[in-house]
């Protein structure tokens, strides 16, 4: 019996049998042939579509770098126009943190009376990007550029200083908030001590060196019972990482100030709130909850006592930062080498009128038209203080500094705005 390979072999029918063994072994040789050349074809083919797909990745994101990056002609432009100089004797500030809630306000404040204005930001997600991306369009319409980018860059901020000689800096930026200190202790160290130092180095080598204006905290006033707080308080006790990253700015400006001679006022800002404000301030995180009938948490301290804040409406932080400017003396230092001393100054910047969070919270529905849904806990040990209460007698007397926006104002101005920003403006009651 053939085997099954002969079998298949063997004609159907007897007699008619021809070997085509040769023809068949010609055909599978062809098939191949033609197999692995469409094969070899296949793999060029997916090798090509690779290697395009990988360039065009590369062009896109190269596109990207240069259209983002600091340092290329269109950039310096940029810069130079957003520091032109529109009055007689005018300033050009470099503000970092300009996409921030304090620095959007004081950027336009200079930009308003005719000083050259260049921004500074990194737009990080601590909070809504978004909001601050839309403080950044506010600034665009006034024709204020801000460069994106990192204060721990040394070589984009010594270029900034090469491009524009700075007469006076305004530093808001910094990793604000108490309770995230927990969460995210690297981040303050990295931009309210790293950043610091390295923006002080640049002003230090600059020539001419530049007047520094920066915001320190009413937080170095920390465990501090005495009230109200005076400049001249002892700040050796902070409640929070936050607070010490502070107060550590404040021994390292003193330190420049010294050492290279670099004019400096710091500025202890009490609870700052207004429009365009911070989310994960009470005032505003309230605002929010209330209006999507969640519910709030107040905090109270010991033995019951309502916690207490300073709040200080926005303009008046902004004429207290811009009369610090005014106010500020040259510094005496040039590349580096002092010459002479310098100014050194430190300043609250407060209302004077604390308030309790309940009364913030009545005032806040009463706005709304709203009743609030209250959670009422004890404060937890998070870095937070009782209560703050500025004494700005030497801000009155040296800046000229009186603030004239009472709680009940402000809030009345933030809610307006938050309102219309947020889409709750149409003509529908909130009740």
């Amino acid at each position: 019996m053939p085997s099954v390979s002969e079998e298949l072999l063997l004609p159907s029918t007897p007699g008619k049998f021809k070997d085509k063994s040769h023809a068949m072994h010609r055909q599978f040789y062809r098939c191949f042939a033609s197999t692995s050349t469409m094969f070899l074809w296949a793999l060029f083919l997916v090798a090509l579509t690779a290697s395009y797909l990988s360039f065009q990745s590369f062009v896109d994101s190269g596109n990207r770098y240069f259209s983002a990056a600091w340092g290329d002609v269109h950039w310096e432009k940029q810069v130079k126009a957003s520091a032109q100089i529109h009055r007689q004797n005018g300033f050009s500030v470099l503000v970092t943190g300009a996409a921030g809630f304090v620095g959007t306000h004081v950027s336009l404040s200079l930009k308003k009376r005719g000083d050259g204005v260049v921004g500074l930001d990194n737009f990080n997600n601590y909070y809504d990007p978004a909001l601050k991306q839309a403080r950044k369009n506010l600034l665009n319409t006034q024709n204020i550029f801000i460069v994106e980018g990192d204060l721990n860059d040394a070589r984009m901020i010594a270029r900034l200083f090469e491009i524009v000689p700075f007469t006076h800096v305004m530093h808001l930026a910094a990793q604000a908030g108490v309770r995230y200190a927990m969460e995210n202790p690297q981040s303050y160290v990295h931009s309210n001590i790293a950043g610091l130092v390295t923006l002080l180095e640049a002003c230090k080598n600059a020539d001419p060196q530049p007047a520094v204006v920066w915001a320190s905290s009413s937080s170095v006033y920390g465990l501090n019972e005495k009230v109200p707080f005076s400049e001249s308080d002892r700040t050796d006790q902070p409640a929070s990482l936050y607070a010490a990253t502070k107060k550590a700015g404040e021994e390292i400006t003193h330190t420049y100030n010294h050492i290279y001679g670099l004019s400096i006022t710091g500025l202890r800002f009490f609870t700052v709130y207004g429009p365009w404000g911070r989310p994960d301030m009470a005032y505003f995180s309230f605002t929010r909850n209330i209006l999507q009938g969640k519910p709030i948490t107040i905090y109270r301290g010991k033995n019951r006592v309502d916690l207490a804040r300073d709040f200080t409406y926005i303009d008046d932080i902004v004429k207290g930062c811009v009369a610090s400017l005014d106010t500020a003396k040259r510094s005496t230092g040039s590349g580096g080498k002092k010459r002479g001393p310098a100014q050194y100054r430190i300043f609250n910047l407060g209302n004077t009128s604390p308030v309790t969070v309940p009364m913030m919270v009545r005032i806040l529905e009463s706005h709304l038209k709203v009743k609030a849904k209250k959670n009422v806990i004890s404060m937890p040990g998070n870095g937070d203080v009782p209560f703050t209460h500025a004494n700005t007698s030497l801000a009155r007397r040296e800046l000229g500094y009186k603030p004239t926006t009472d709680l009940q104002t402000g809030l009345k101005k933030f809610v307006k705005w938050y309102l219309s920003y947020y889409g709750y403006n149409h003509g529908k009651s909130l009740n």
